[in-house]
This record gives structure tokens, C-alpha cells and sequence, in this order.
């Protein structure tokens, strides 16, 4: 197959037409974390009805097709979309908005698992190159972790392969626009929380009781110190407070015994993640232990940081640079903060991960937001990426 450009994909109205229904229709049916069983059963009968071998159940609704090439040849690549939705209630207003109470696709992974099955069918129908696809439709990247479950539910050992891709729609990017980068491209991400304990007491009298409020209102004042005094000025990371639980609302006179804060530390180096973890703990101790209150720290490691393979990047941007042309990659972007858990397929495999822009302006809704949308727009060029990628890879 050669290489494709997105307006060869326009020219096919019909192709277009059919993914935008597909993706809207996802859209108006979000499933949440390991509960994709209506997504995964469109997954699997679409790509069998293509042909492609397909085993079900890593991960619970995970998918994974395999498509070899009808040319010899022993690499093997896969290439992978998420699947979830997230628990928000949607404002967009649209005709196919969810139409599931509390829930909606948020982050665009209906429009990246349409990409996927878009270039699976394209692939499928002119397999013209050497070695084998795997197609990984995955639960649960928004928090769970379901690549990681996919990972311990044998996807390596089934499908063994010398690389894996990924792709995620940017929002406010300009559409097309593709970001990537050798190295870390995004962040580790961790949960934390620290609970204060003393002996509270009534709030006319603090004299007479052990506060945990006062150790936990300086230790979130000093953590901003760990950032600006404990990591090396040329290294990143962050540190945020995201909640906090005391007393009750209706009682305002009465010091509570314990107060919880809890919040996300991201970084990209594993020993920064080691001195985040560390210091946390210590200044909590520190904080807690002056007022006679106590302070433990749980720590969560989440999603490793997002390392992409130099071999692989060079592949995607090749493969970019000829879906959207060269002025439209940037090989070298800086890292992002969020964290993804296709991070977890990349400690296992080399591969390469990229930012694909969106489109819709500056403003235009973010990801994790009550009125963000995935730009139908984008399908086409991401269904370019994906095949223009197996033609770098596997093309030869």
C-alpha cells in the first residue's frame, strides 16, 4: 500500500461518512473504566467482519486483531486506542451527545478508537507489506491502569512485538498538528494522601486539644518548598493539592481530630519520583509533629512516566511528516504533565507516542471537561498517521 494523504481518505465520502456515524455513535453510548462491553463488541465485529483474527477478554473487554501482511516478513508492530469515557455530565449541547446520565466521552477515545478501526479496515483490504499488525483496543486508560491489566493478562506473551504506538487527540492544537519527542514525554503520575491525627477538642479551647488543622494547613503552605528546594532547578516537577477533609460542615465550633489531604505528584525521572515521595512524608512529620498531632503518608505509584523509544519517534514523525507535511511536526516538544498509561506498554516494548492536534481554536473545550468534543474532522488524518506508520515500519 502506498503512502496516503487525509484528502485521499476525504475523496472516500462514503469510508468518512461511516466513521463519523461509528463515532458519534460511541460517543452517545460511553462506557466507563472495564465496562466497554457494548465498544468492545463493535471493536471485535467490525474488525471480523474485515477479516482480522481477533482475541477477546485481556483486560476484561480488551480487544486485540491481528492482520499480517501478504508480504514475507518477521516484524511485528502494534498500534493501540483506548476505549473508556469518563464520569462527567456532559454540556455540550450536541444531537449525539451521551446518553448515559453522569457519564460521557470527555477525552476523546471514541475518536480514537474510530482512527484504529478506520485504518484497520484500509489495511485489511490492501495488507500490502512485510511482517504482522496487532491492533490493541484497551479499557480503561483513565486511571485504572487497564494496560497494565492487559500487560498481566498475558498481551506480551500472546502477542509478542518489536514495537507499539500510540496516538492522542490535542485540544487547542491546531488540527493535524502532530507533537512528540525522544525520551520522557509524559509525566509520571502519583496519588498521595496525608492523614493528620490529634486529639481535636471544642474550638473556644484550642489550648486544651491537640489540632491537626494547623499541621495540615502549614504543610500544604510548605509544600510548594519541596518543589522550589528539593529538586534540582533543571529538572521538573510538580506537586498539587487536589482535597481536603475535616470536621464536619454543621459544626464549625468543634476542632476535628483529623484532617486528610490528599493530592497528585507528577514527574519524569525515577529518582525524582523516589525524592517526591520522601520529602512528602517528611514534611508532613515535620508539620505534624510541633502541634503533639501525627502525620501518615500513603503513597500511590500510579502511571509511570511516558519514555519514547529515538528508533520509533523516527518512525512516527516520518509517518507524520508525510500524512500532514514536515512544517506540521514538532520532533522535539517539551513534555507534557499529564500521564497515560500506555506508558506501561512502553516499559515492556520500544515504541513512540504522539500528540495529534484537534483543532477548534483556542477556545475550545479541554479534555476532562463537561463540553469538550472530539473533532470529526481529525478522523481522517489519524486514520493517514496509522497507515502511513505500518508503510514505515513494515513497508519495506
Amino acid at each position: 500500500m502506498p503512502l496516503i494523504t487525509p484528502d485521499t481518505l476525504r475523496a472516500d465520502t462514503d469510508f468518512i461518512a461511516r466513521l463519523t456515524e461509528l463515532r458519534q455513535d460511541i460517543h452517545r453510548h460511553p462506557e466507563t473504566a472495564f465496562e466497554e462491553h457494548r465498544t468492545s463488541d463493535i471493536v471485535a465485529t467490525r474488525l471480523t467482519e474485515l477479516g482480522i483474527e481477533i482475541h477477546r477478554g485481556l483486560g476484561g473487554t480488551g480487544v486485540v486483531g491481528t492482520l499480517k501482511g501478504k508480504r514475507p516478513g518477521q516484524r511485528v508492530i502494534a498500534l493501540r486506542a483506548d476505549m473508556d469515557a469518563l464520569f462527567i455530565e456532559e454540556q455540550t449541547g450536541l444531537p449525539y451527545a451521551s446518553e448515559v446520565p453522569g457519564k460521557m466521552h470527555a477525552c476523546g477515545h471514541d475518536g480514537h478508537t474510530t482512527m484504529l478501526l478506520g485504518a484497520a479496515e484500509k489495511l485489511a483490504a490492501d495488507p500490502d507489506f512485510a511482517g504482522t499488525v496487532h491492533f490493541i483496543f484497551q479499557p480503561a486508560e483513565e486511571g485504572l491502569g487497564g494496560a497494565r491489566v492487559m500487560i498481566e493478562d498475558g498481551l506480551f506473551d500472546l502477542f509478542p512485538c518489536d514495537a507499539v504506538y500510540g496516538v492522542h487527540n490535542g485540544p487547542k492544537e491546531p488540527l493535524g498538528s502532530v507533537q512528540t519527542r525522544t525520551g520522557a514525554f509524559m509525566a509520571a503520575g502519583d496519588t498521595w494522601e496525608v492523614i493528620f491525627e490529634g486529639t481535636g477538642g471544642h474550638g473556644a479551647m484550642p489550648h486544651a486539644a491537640t489540632d491537626p488543622t494547623v499541621a495540615a494547613g502549614q504543610f500544604i503552605a510548605a509544600l510548594s518548598q519541596i518543589i522550589s528546594r528539593k529538586v534540582p532547578a533543571t529538572e521538573s516537577a510538580v506537586i498539587s493539592v487536589g482535597h481536603i477533609a475535616a470536621g464536619d460542615y454543621h459544626s464549625p465550633n468543634i476542632i476535628p481530630s483529623q484532617v486528610v489531604v490528599r493530592g497528585t505528584a507528577r514527574s519524569y525521572k525515577p529518582e525524582i519520583r523516589d525524592l517526591l515521595e520522601n520529602a512528602i512524608g517528611i514534611f508532613a512529620e515535620s508539620c505534624a509533629a510541633p502541634h503533639g498531632a501525627t502525620a501518615r503518608l500513603i503513597y500511590t505509584r500510579r502511571y509511570p512516566p511516558l519514555i519514547n523509544s529515538a528508533e520509533e519517534v523516527q518512525h512516527a514523525v516520518a509517518a507524520a511528516s508525510e500524512t500532514v507535511g514536515a512544517e506540521a511536526v514538532n520532533p522535539k516538544a517539551p513534555p507534557a504533565g499529564g500521564s497515560e498509561d500506555f506508558s506501561f506498554l512502553l516499559e515492556k516494548v520500544p515504541g513512540a507516542y504522539v500528540m495529534i492536534g484537534n483543532g477548534d481554536g483556542p477556545d475550545a473545550a479541554f479534555v476532562h471537561t463537561p463540553k469538550y468534543d472530539f473533532n470529526d474532522a481529525l478522523t481522517p488524518i489519524g486514520v493517514a498517521y496509522w497507515i502511513n506508520l505500518v508503510q514505515s515500519e513494515l513497508g519495506g
